[in-house]
């Protein structure tokens, strides 16, 4: 009877804690972009932040983007501003949507002052997916 209950148990659990993975689909002072407007940006020459690990960052990134790793104490308001003024507009991306990277970094720099925010939450993967180039070490 225990085993049937951890199960059950297990069933009923694992929509939560699956949804409790997934990046969300907004993020109050900045706009959600899928990856065509990623692409459409990335070609009129925007400003990409990529905010993953620096390993992740070597392994692969988007062309030109530049590399902010949101955990830890480097990404402070002087270090996004030497990449971005606050006046201009920056995408941030992470691994994808089960990376909570570029929420975090979009949720920060709308508290330090930023107001052209571009979230764009398929990240990396769906660059990739899509078939776009990446740079590579």
């Amino acid at each position: 009877m225990t085993k049937y209950l951890y199960a059950l148990l297990l069933l009923l659990t694992a929509p939560v804690i699956a949804s409790e993975t997934l990046a969300p689909e907004q993020v109050a002072g900045a706009v959600t972009i899928n990856t065509a407007t990623a692409k459409l940006l990335f070609d009129k020459g925007f400003i990409f932040v990529d905010v993953r690990k620096q390993e992740d960052y070597e392994r692969s990134h988007i062309p030109g983007a530049r590399h902010l790793s949101v955990n830890g104490e480097y990404f402070t308001v002087e270090n996004l501003r030497a990449i971005v003024e606050k006046r201009d507009t920056v995408v941030f991306y992470c691994n994808g949507i089960h990376c909570m990277g570029s929420s975090k970094a979009s949720q920060k720099a709308a508290e330090w002052g930023w107001q052209k925010i571009l979230y764009y939450r398929e990240g990396i993967q769906g660059w990739e997916k899509a078939g776009y180039a990446v740079n590579q070490s």
